[in-house]
């Protein structure tokens, strides 16, 4: 097992040894909060967009849920007539940066959260550590009313108009010690700074979300017989590359999915075709994100005949959230109808 590895499972276990690493957790802050104060005094510069910016982001590492909750949030723009672009920074793509997303660029490329995004919205999209020169690319491409960044809430670079910071309720902030020894990257009060969105299936405040799970599909239809059906009472290898698997198994639960072997993987994983194979031949089921990881995979070994089921979720958000959404953007000039 991997020190990343070994380190995120005592986060989540909030585990006592972690307080031997409080000493890099101060130099952290010291780091952080130097760079931040460099921003905010101008020494180093700050890009203002020529458009509204909207930031989608966490003050942990791994996994809150914040990329269904974009991809809700511009279906959802996109049908009220909203013209919105999405940048990234890209992690685990390789570029060259800047990149332009489309709906056939690999993960490899641009990185596999990307990639969802725009194979889910088909909104124009760019990734890259700099996200001037992603800006500007993408508004080469088309005029835009509002971009959406995909994570960068600690990318002082960016100016932004917008944040909204995700909680997951369930996971929570864990020791709240920032980083090594816990999984947050920026001090509590950070929340006080932005509209925080609390994550969670019996919410406690009124601007919420939670993931509903859809029908299990087919990755890979032809290695099943025609009209292939989903069953869930199979035996499955759950084979997940999150930043929290534990959620993916509480969907699994959530939907009736009881027997199956957990194989966890690092977030943002590259997997190999021997990753998923396994002696017998029960099928894998796996997240959208893996997913995209996968296809290109299987593509490459047409041979491979195990059937691979996906667990598509949507963000599903409260009443409260669409009327402060309709709020913040009427005052940057963007009116809901």
């Amino acid at each position: 097992m991997s020190i990343a590895r070994i380190i995120q499972n005592a986060w989540n276990r909030k585990a006592r040894w972690l307080i031997v690493l409080r000493p890099l957790s101060w130099l952290y802050r010291a780091g952080f909060l130097v760079n931040k104060t460099l921003y905010q005094h101008g020494i180093k510069k700050v890009y203002q967009a020529p458009v509204p910016v909207m930031v989608i982001g966490n003050i942990t590492v791994g996994g809150s849920g914040k990329t269904p909750l974009l991809i809700h949030l511009v279906r959802y723009l996109q049908q009220k007539q909203i013209r919105v672009g999405v940048i990234s920074r890209g992690y685990g793509g390789h570029g060259p940066f800047p990149a332009l997303v489309t709906v056939d660029t690999l993960p490899e490329t641009a990185g596999d959260e990307p990639c969802l995004i725009v194979q889910s919205t088909e909104a124009v999209m760019t990734v890259g550590a700099d996200r001037k020169a992603g800006i500007e690319l993408l508004l080469q491409q088309q005029p835009l009313d509002l971009i959406i960044s995909d994570d960068g809430l600690q990318h002082w670079a960016l100016a932004r108009q917008l944040e909204w910071i995700v909680v997951d309720h369930n996971r929570g902030l864990g020791n709240q010690q920032l980083l090594p020894e816990g999984y947050l990257r920026e001090p509590v009060s950070r929340l006080d700074q932005g509209t925080v969105i609390e994550h969670a299936v019996q919410p406690q405040t009124a601007l919420n979300m939670h993931l509903q799970p859809g029908k299990p599909y087919l990755l890979n239809p032809q290695t099943a017989l025609l009209n292939p059906q989903f069953n869930p009472h199979q035996d499955y290898y759950a084979v997940v590359g999150i930043g929290f698997p534990q959620r993916f198994y509480q969907t699994l639960d959530s939907i009736g999915i009881y027997r199956f072997q957990c194989h966890e993987f690092s977030d943002h994983y590259d997997y190999e075709i021997d990753d998923l194979q396994f002696e017998d031949e029960n099928p894998v089921i796996t997240t959208e994100k893996d997913a995209v990881k996968i296809l290109p995979l299987l593509k490459k070994h047409p041979e491979f005949s195990r059937e691979i089921w996906v667990v598509p979720v949507e963000a599903v958000l409260s009443d409260p959230c669409y009327t402060l959404l309709a709020q913040q953007l009427s005052q940057l000039g963007i009116h809901i109808s």
